[in-house]
């Protein structure tokens, strides 16, 4: 049931059997093979301890994090960049490169 919950959000280019559950169990085996079980602390009674489940969370969060980060700096960047072509565009100073320029607008398209 995770695997069809997970599929309308997958990353384009996924092979058909990548949310498979035989897929996903291997997956969530391996994740729990290569992180390391938290250590239980001997405390009071109502300590909460980690589990691996946790520990797998927050590392999965956190490059996720990394992740979108790292996707909105590059968005930003090309907005500033596209944005500066506009004005240049505007102003006329790029009236010799505007073939070239819907070309490449049009291979985005």
């Amino acid at each position: 049931s995770v695997s069809r919950a997970i599929k309308p959000f997958a990353e384009p280019g996924r092979p058909p059997d990548w949310f498979s559950q035989k897929h996903c169990a291997s997956q969530y085996s391996e994740l729990l093979e290569t992180t390391e079980t938290p250590k239980r602390k001997r405390g009071e009674k109502g300590e909460v301890v980690e589990t691996v489940e946790d520990v797998i969370v927050r590392k999965l969060t956190a490059e996720r994090v990394e992740e979108l980060k790292k996707i909105i700096k590059e968005t930003q960047e090309k907005y500033r960049q596209l944005k500066k072509d506009a004005e240049l565009i505007q102003a006329g100073h790029m009236d010799n490169r505007l073939e070239e320029l819907c070309n490449e607008i049009m291979m985005w398209v």
